[in-house]
């Protein structure tokens, strides 16, 4: 369903946060008036060129390989109309519904630019169908991330003609037409240059790059906040957190990450417990002590990655494009290198946080660095198994992440008889992102799973110290959640399904 938010698209660039209320939100959008004057004059400029006798790629010229062939005029509305059915050409599994809606709106954003040719008309129903929650089915193989994100957005303009299969806002299974007339839309007829505006982006990979930063922004105070329950009941040190030992290392995230783990643990009466002289312990192990430096550079690294999409917000993706002094001119701004390079990085990131992550849960499990804890905090081991296998799939999700880290964006592969010979693979990046970041979601709650196991034992004894108020009121909402204290073996996929669940709502405290 659509929500009762709505955004205004204007002839400037959407934010990222626009994007997500929109693809995630199902907030409605709505075309500004300054929108509208820039549709037509845009619009004004490729009916202009239409009647010029000399050739104008993508509005009297065949594609791609084909550019060199004229085409007469009276074929130009169904030289639009193939262009879209022939592109349209996806396979494989459906795409999530938000990402066909970031898509849609984002190309939506470069259309009310002015600098593309599309009427208004034909924007206005782009932008009824998202306010309707008609989502086309878009496939997860098709694009090359060059010339743009081709054959998603082909799909999407397949069906603004009223062609093609959509889910509508309840999630029914209808031919796009009927969607249309039972949200009051008329299927576009596209006119000279329409289909091409219409499927020539990076909307695709960006809109997924976006809601990629969404998430691991909350994944990275995630991990911050399960990193400090396990340097608590692992018996560690918050020396190491100490805002002058930051400073001689200027990394904003490493800052950050490390005055919310000290602000999380300053209370910590089991902290202070063996903080004097007589704890033997040196120094923590690295995934303890170094979790500031891991997941700051994940946080600096998700903070490039917002750089580059902000710019890429403020693109204008066609080709041709309809520039400044008015003429259309060919170009490869298209190609999804940007985007593609940082959708790899992110992934990177997402592996080594994981890793982190999973290397501080089988400490807890091994009684020989636990520091006292039960072997895999079983309540009778031998008997029980305790955490033992939820371990296991944190460790398989890792592993599964490391070769999620090998880049797409290297792969380039020609097509269109070698005029299309370098591509970026950028929607092949975000895909295989969008899967790194369900499975670091899924290892950051295995740890709190098993953080919290770990309070409890430390604290069953009522004269044990305490945790701090805010490791306490996180193992406190994770047994809110459904993940049960300390007991018996029982059926643990449902209680870590539950921290996830309370990851993905970010219901997470601190």
């Amino acid at each position: 369903m659509t929500g009762t938010d709505e955004v205004s698209i204007g002839v400037g660039p959407m934010t990222g946060e626009d994007v997500v209320r929109v693809a995630r939100g199902g907030a409605a959008v709505r075309l500004t008036d300054g929108a509208l004057a820039a549709l037509a004059d845009g619009r004004a400029i490729v009916e202009r060129l239409g009647a010029d006798p000399d050739p104008h790629y993508g509005v009297s010229t065949g594609f791609g390989a084909l550019a060199t062939v004229p085409i007469e005029p009276r074929r130009r509305r169904e030289l639009q109309a193939s262009l879209v059915r022939s592109h349209a050409a996806g396979s494989g599994p459906l795409v999530e519904r938000e990402v066909v809606r970031a898509l849609m709106v984002l190309r939506l954003s470069t259309l009310t630019s002015g600098r593309t040719g599309v009427r208004p008309e034909t924007a206005q129903t782009l932008a009824g169908m998202l306010s309707a929650g008609i989502t086309p089915l878009v496939h997860e193989y098709g694009s090359l991330g060059c010339s743009g994100d081709l054959a998603p957005l082909a799909h999407v303009a397949l069906a603004l003609m009223g062609e093609g299969q959509v889910h509508d806002a309840d999630g029914r299974l209808l031919e796009a037409g009927a969607a249309l007339a039972a949200a009051g839309l008329t299927p576009v007829e596209l006119a000279d240059k329409e289909g091409l505006a219409l499927i020539n982006g990076t909307d695709g990979m960006l809109g997924m790059l976006l809601l990629a930063i969404a998430d691991l922004r909350d994944l990275a105070d995630a991990a911050d906040v399960a990193a400090a329950m396990s340097i608590e009941s692992l018996m560690g040190t918050n020396t190491t957190l100490a805002a002058d030992l930051m400073a001689l290392r200027p990394h904003p995230g490493q800052a950050v990450s490390a005055r919310r783990m000290a602000g999380l643990l300053a209370d910590s009466g089991i902290v202070a417990s063996h903080a004097g002289p007589e704890d033997g312990r040196v120094q923590d192990a690295y995934s303890l002590r170094c979790a500031p430096q891991v997941h700051g550079a994940v946080r600096d690294t998700i903070d490039h990655a917002e750089v580059v999409a902000r710019r890429e917000l403020a693109s204008v993706i066609d080709n041709p494009v309809i520039a400044p002094d008015g003429r259309l001119n060919s170009n490869g701004n298209f190609h999804g290198a940007p985007v593609g390079y940082v959708l790899d990085f992110l992934a990177i990131a997402a592996a080594d946080l994981a890793s982190i992550s999973e290397r501080r849960t089988d400490r807890f499990l091994d009684a020989a660095r636990s520091q006292g804890l039960a072997p895999f905090l079983a309540a009778d081991p031998g008997v029980d198994s305790g955490y033992m296998i939820a371990q296991y799939t944190a460790a398989g999700i890792v592993s599964e992440l490391k070769r999620l880290a090998a880049p797409a964006s290297v792969d380039s592969i020609p097509s269109s008889a070698m005029q299309e010979d370098h591509v970026s693979m950028g929607w092949s990046a975000a895909r295989k992102l969008r899967r790194s970041v369900d499975g670091l979601r899924r290892v950051i709650a295995i740890e709190l799973l098993t953080a919290a196991r770990a309070q409890d034992e430390r604290c069953a004894d009522p004269a044990a110290p305490r945790p701090g108020a805010g490791t306490r009121a996180v193992r406190d909402a994770i047994r809110a959640a459904g993940a049960e204290g300390p007991g018996p073996d029982r059926h643990l996929s449902p209680e870590i399904e539950a921290v996830v669940g309370l990851l993905e709502r970010g219901d997470l405290p601190a």
